[in-house]
């Protein structure tokens, strides 16, 4: 099992990310998910040449390599193993040595030495149970004037996760999440729709709007 860099030396345990790395890339739906929110970045906020970037809990690197000609470089973190390795071999592949494979896991590890100028997640924040020390460590490691980018899901009724999974929050309401990302000191937050995640749940189609949301460290 090849090692990625490490932020901090703890052991990352087999997660159901793991066990799903070989074939995520495979699904249509989150590749198009994935330019649509590349697109949306864009779209949002002027990405000047030589800006520094942290993707948190990039997976395969989806997001980033639809933003890889947009930054100077790109530090990629998750805590799955088994996502990393693909995401290393795509790197390697692509002959992208501005982006960098990390495990690093924020809610134990030390924060990186570096700071950079923007901080991106896509469909991460309602994985992880506690939104507002992550948001402070979003915070802590932007630049001045950096900007942060989430991606994630707008409320829902529970029905979203199919996979078994319960320990997730159900989406999130934008304006209590605003009240959050203010409180952990960010500025100018503002949200748009990205892309709306269509399934069908027992016999019904529905709709699941993702949003983007944007904010900045003051300057």
């Amino acid at each position: 099992m090849a090692i990625c860099p490490t932020f901090g030396g703890y052991n990352i345990p087999m997660t159901n990310f793991d066990d799903r790395a070989k074939v995520w890339d495979s699904d249509p739906m989150k590749v198009d998910r994935a330019r649509s929110v590349a697109n949306a970045i864009r779209a949002a906020v002027h990405l000047r040449p030589g800006m520094s970037a942290l993707e948190y809990g990039c997976g395969t690197g989806l997001l980033s390599f639809f933003l890889k000609e947009d930054f100077a470089s790109i530090t990629l973190a998750d805590t799955s193993e088994g996502m990393l390795e693909v995401l290393s071999d795509k790197i390697k592949a692509a002959k992208a040595e501005h982006m960098h494979p990390v495990r690093l896991d924020l809610a134990v590890d030390p924060l990186p030495a570096q700071k950079f100028d923007v901080t991106y997640s896509l469909m991460v924040l309602h994985h992880i149970h506690d939104t507002d020390t992550i948001l402070r460590k979003f915070h802590q490691i932007l630049q001045s004037g950096g900007w942060l980018f989430v991606a994630d899901l707008d409320e829902e009724d529970g029905s979203f996760h199919t996979d078994g999974s319960t320990d997730v929050h159900l989406g999130f309401s934008r304006k209590e999440l605003q009240k959050r990302v203010e409180a952990a000191g960010f500025t100018d937050v503002r949200f748009s729709t990205a892309y709306n995640i269509e399934k069908r749940i027992d016999d019904e189609q529905k709709s699941f709007p993702v949003f983007l949301l944007v904010a900045r460290r003051l300057p």
